[in-house]
């Protein structure tokens, strides 16, 4: 934006910054001479006329405010944040090169709003809108599909910009009028837009601030827009050419313009769809080598065939993960790329029964369901909220309503704490079943009930090595419990508002939470900083999710966005949008190139990571999708519901010979078959249990839960 240049390079001249000047200069090439002749103040000086003449300094003032809005300015590779202290002195901060800028959650709202200073008489918007209207309808087929997106964007701004400039019985009769014709899947949107009449409404509406600071993006082939821009400027239809250029992002793409399926399968999100750019960066999906080590065999596996027995043993987990063959994938991140905590002694013998588990898993498919053991809560008044299972399902927690988080053992064996102290220190260290003999036989209980959180606790999470326990809450902390005392070992404060879910990591160590503050934090255990925050989401943080190889994480928010972040650097680098509604469930598939995820309209899609493409839509249930889990070998998607139902998909079918050449990538033509009948390979009704958690043993047992409601 030239004026915020201008003032920029104003102020740096004034600050006696000429190299930085210079650099900007040369980066935005403007040359003294052009500058000079900008004549931006009210008075008509130019803001850069001499380099000692004093502006006029209420246009500079006010061009400042207009810089300070604009929260970063990139100088090369750096960014450089401005923060304005008083009128018209600002203090430029130069930031090292991928360090973020954390920018406050709350923009400036004056200035934002201010960019709906009014351009044009109030009693023609409804003229202009409907105009647009007829002549989007009477359009090609073609075209009508691409430019009937323009609708959504276009209705809301006109409307704020009527109840911004306090006409408001223009801004009620044009909702009325045109409110009837927007997508059904924007109405929870419009009825937020229905209650700010007034001007002082605006002020502390965030959808509303959401609304007017990102640009809404939408995806149109060049020829739609070129026949758009021709009929706005003949009409001389300035109003509505400003709000496209102001405060749309339209991403034009060479082709063939889409058609409506295509594009009603992308969009519905609170910011459009995804720029084409925000899935280009390349992803690392693949796994992490495992650490070699010798599986002993038992007796009981041997059964006198110890030559069969052998290769036996490694096949299943071969085929199961991927990478457990001695070569690296290609798609996997370096080894090193985030540091991993060492593998202790435990870990490998845990290791070990994994694999001699896995030796016996049963293999999935459409001709062999798993079964289903479903656990339900019984009279949980104090209201279940969330619930998680260990990774070998020796343990079940709930978390409550009423600030409790519950714990269970599902096997014979009962849970125990630790001994006292003095108690410990009579115990011999060098016996070998040291580890048994520092247990309190007399606190062996089937549950244990941890109190500390002050709010609903709406996430809990075991660590792999089942020795801790996350659990968040709305009273914005993440508690870290022992399993071996069945205490709080740490309160994280970073949340200044509800926590909706958190996760450890599976190889422990990190864990990630995200809330009302429309933010997801990654912590490590043993800091109580948050090591990284993922900002980008318009709303809620619902659900978080880590990659199989723990270097992305991935958000699902009330934005009715997906984004996956590096956790290395924190950057974005995946966007996807297509579901209609808030997104409740987040699962990543075994050998880490897909992600599926649920949301409040009852639909799960799926997506492939490496090509940022939604490749499937799975249709069946009928109400917000809570859980989801892919069986341990990746052939069967399990998914659970506020229907009472949890239904069982063909994973493989719903992957093979997927269309994701380079074109589809490129302008986003995805064809979505509609084969969720084909795909769906069973439906498991419960009497009346919503299902909240899916879980699928080692051996593949399916495993769900939920509290019975007695509607």
């Amino acid at each position: 934006d030239r004026q915020t240049l201008v003032a920029v390079l104003q102020f740096l001249r004034r600050s006696n910054l000429r190299e930085s000047e210079e650099i900007l200069r040369r980066e935005a090439r403007l040359l003294g001479d052009d500058l000079g002749a900008a004549a931006l103040s009210p008075t008509g000086t130019g803001l850069l006329g001499t380099a000692g003449g004093d502006a006029d300094s209420a246009g500079e003032n006010a061009l400042l405010s207009r810089v300070t809005a604009a929260a970063t300015i990139a100088i090369g590779g750096n960014a450089a944040a401005v923060a304005s202290s008083s009128p018209g002195v600002s203090a430029v901060a130069a930031v090292p090169p991928g360090k973020g800028v954390v920018v406050e959650d709350q923009p400036d709202v004056s200035a934002v709003l201010s960019a709906y200073n009014q351009q044009g008489d109030p009693t023609l918007y409804e003229e202009y809108y409907s105009g647009l209207k007829h002549f989007i309808e009477c359009s090609l087929d073609c075209h009508r599909a691409e430019l009937s997106q323009l609708f959504y964007p276009l209705f809301v701004h006109m409307y704020l910009e009527l109840v911004y400039n306090q006409h408001e019985s223009e801004a009620k009769s044009f909702f009325e009028r045109f409110h009837g014709d927007q997508e059904c899947y924007y109405q929870d949107d419009l009825r937020v837009l229905s209650s700010l009449t007034k001007k002082e409404h605006m002020k502390g509406n965030e959808t509303m601030l959401d609304f007017r600071t990102s640009k809404f993006v939408l995806r149109i082939s060049r020829d739609s827009y070129q026949l758009l821009k021709r009929h706005l400027q003949e009409k001389q239809n300035n109003q509505i050419w400003n709000i496209v250029q102001e405060h749309l992002y339209i991403d034009i793409f060479d082709g063939m313009p889409r058609s409506k399926q295509q594009i009603d399968a992308m969009v519905g999100s609170l910011a459009g769809e995804a720029k084409r750019e925000a899935n280009k960066a390349k992803v690392f999906f693949g796994l992490l080598k495992e650490p070699e080590f010798d599986v002993p065999l038992d007796d009981e596996d041997e059964e006198g065939e110890n030559e069969e027995g052998k290769p036996k043993k490694k096949k299943p987990k071969k085929d199961s993960v991927g990478s457990k063959s001695k070569k690296q994938d290609p798609n996997a991140p370096p080894q090193n790329r985030i540091p991993l905590p060492e593998l202790k002694d435990s870990d490998k013998l845990d290791k070990v029964m994994n694999m001699k588990e896995a030796a016996r898993r049963v293999r999935l498919g459409p001709e062999c369901l798993p079964s289903i053991c479903f656990y339900t809560f019984l009279n949980a008044y104090q209201g279940l909220t969330a619930v998680d299972i260990t990774d070998d399902s020796s343990m079940i927690v709930g978390g409550f309503a009423d600030s409790t988080v519950r714990v269970w053992s599902v096997t014979p064996k009962k849970l125990r704490s630790v001994k006292t102290a003095a108690d410990l220190s009579l115990i011999d260290k060098e016996s070998d079943d040291v580890l048994e003999r520092i247990m309190d036989e007399k606190t062996a209980s089937e549950l244990k009930i941890l109190y500390g959180h002050s709010g609903p606790v709406y996430g809990t999470s075991f660590s792999p090595d089942r020795n801790y326990l996350l659990s968040c809450s709305e009273d914005g902390t993440v508690r870290l419990w022992s399993l071996q005392t069945f205490t709080c070992l740490v309160g994280y404060k970073g949340h200044n508002y509800p926590v909706w879910d958190t996760q450890f990591s599976p190889y422990g160590y990190y864990f990630v939470s995200g809330g009302h503050d429309r933010v997801a934090r990654l912590w490590a255990t043993d800091h109580y900083q948050p090591l990284r925050i993922f900002a980008g989401h318009l709303a809620d943080v619902t659900c978080t999710r880590f990659h199989p190889n723990s270097n992305y994480i991935a958000t699902g928010s009330a934005d009715r966005t997906v984004r996956l972040w590096d956790v290395l650097n924190g950057n974005c680098v995946r966007i996807f949008t297509g579901h209609k509604g808030p997104i409740h469930s987040l699962a990543f598939s075994p050998n880490g190139r897909f992600l599926a995820t649920g949301a409040t309209d009852g639909r799960v899609l799926l997506w492939d990571i490496g090509h940022g493409l939604m490749v499937g839509e799975l249709k069946g249930h009928t109400d917000t999708i809570y859980a989801l889990r892919f069986s341990r070998d990746g052939e069967i998607l399990a998914s659970g519901s506020m229907d009472n139902t949890v239904r069982l998909w063909d994973a493989v079918k719903a992957f093979e010979d997927l269309e994701t050449d380079d074109f589809t990538t490129a302008t986003g033509h995805i064809n979505l078959p509609e084969n969720s009948q084909d795909l769906l390979l069973g439906t498991y009704m419960t009497k009346s249990t919503p299902v909240v958690h899916l879980h699928f043993t080692r051996r593949n047992l399916l495993l769900a839960a939920g509290a019975y409601s007695s509607q």
